[in-house]
């Protein structure tokens, strides 16, 4: 939602990287970074496929688009963070345009195996005990254990856990600046570290409405299945983008539908320290339209230095 006695429609976003956290604005993305004692930013303009090609704004489509250039988006952020903790420098911190495409031909790859091969697979075997509707209710369940297997195991790891908490970080500053409340470390910490928006709210309402999508499909051989999962994938991923865009703005009124994904972010968040507010403050200040200047922080406490 816009911030209060704002009629500014951009929804401000972001995500948490190695020691930092990437902020998106409507004209930028900053990742600001702790390494070596001190806050390091990184800024840079942002051309989103969206102004350049309209029609990749019309819904439905707009949410497979989103998605797609928020992992090139992401890919690079963790990979300049990566540069930047190491006292790389940036650069030797970029990837090309192949490498990154690669890697999120390979990410989609990854996910298409996890969360479409194998629950319709598993469901598919299940055709001579149950109807169409019963493989669809074994492939979402098996959907949603995958996911919940996947996070819990990925918890068990410390450094996933310090992303987790700047990832708490970012919920914080964002839902700080909506209620209009200043950005202060103190303002932020006394805010939640869940968010409407999040991405793990995001890929729960995807796994929960592929499963009345797909069940519309019928019954038939494994090909027919997988193929039609498969191509309907944009359309699920465009659905999942629009619920998530429509309870941001009006999550009053939907309180009880996003509470699940809500109570997920708890396995995808953790509580802040001042430090990792302190960054994530930082790296919000930059994107901010009209900005705030390195001369005029919203946090003076914080020392900025620009890479």
């Amino acid at each position: 939602m816009p911030r209060k006695g704002s009629d500014a429609p951009f929804q401000y976003g972001g995500q948490a990287v190695i020691e930092g956290v990437m902020m998106r604005g409507p004209r930028s993305v900053a990742t600001a970074v702790r390494a070596g004692g001190e806050i390091v930013v990184d800024e840079k303009d942002l051309d989103p496929w969206t102004d350049r090609y309209p029609v990749l704004k019309w819904p439905l489509i707009r949410g497979t688009v989103v998605l797609i250039e928020s992992m090139v988006l992401g890919i690079r952020a963790l990979n300049l963070s990566a540069a930047l903790v190491s006292g790389e420098g940036e650069e030797e911190a970029g990837l090309s345009s192949l490498a990154i495409g690669l890697t999120v031909a390979l990410a989609l790859m990854f996910g298409i195996v996890l969360f479409v091969v194998i629950p319709t697979w598993l469901g598919h075997m299940t055709r001579g005990w149950t109807g169409t509707w019963g493989q669809n209710l074994v492939e979402g369940i098996t959907r949603l254990g995958i996911f919940l297997a996947y996070l819990l195991g990925i918890r068990c790891f410390e450094d996933i856990r310090r992303v987790f908490q700047y990832h708490g970080a970012e919920h914080k500053v964002i839902n700080t600046y909506e209620e209009g409340a200043q950005l202060t470390v103190a303002e932020v910490a006394k805010r939640s570290t869940m968010h409407p928006s999040c991405g793990t709210s995001f890929l729960l309402a995807v796994l929960v409405i592929s499963i009345f999508v797909f069940a519309l499909l019928g019954n038939g051989p494994w090909w027919w299945k997988f193929g039609a999962r498969l191509l309907l994938l944009p359309l699920v991923a465009g659905l999942g983008y629009e619920f998530i865009r429509y309870s941001r703005r009006h999550r009053e009124r939907v309180g009880w539908l996003i509470a699940p994904g809500l109570w997920l972010q708890k396995l995808t968040t953790g509580e802040p320290d001042e430090g990792m507010i302190e960054v994530a403050i930082t790296a919000f200040e930059r994107v901010l339209v009209p900005p705030v200047s390195s001369t005029e922080s919203l946090n003076p406490k914080v020392s900025i230095k620009f890479s």
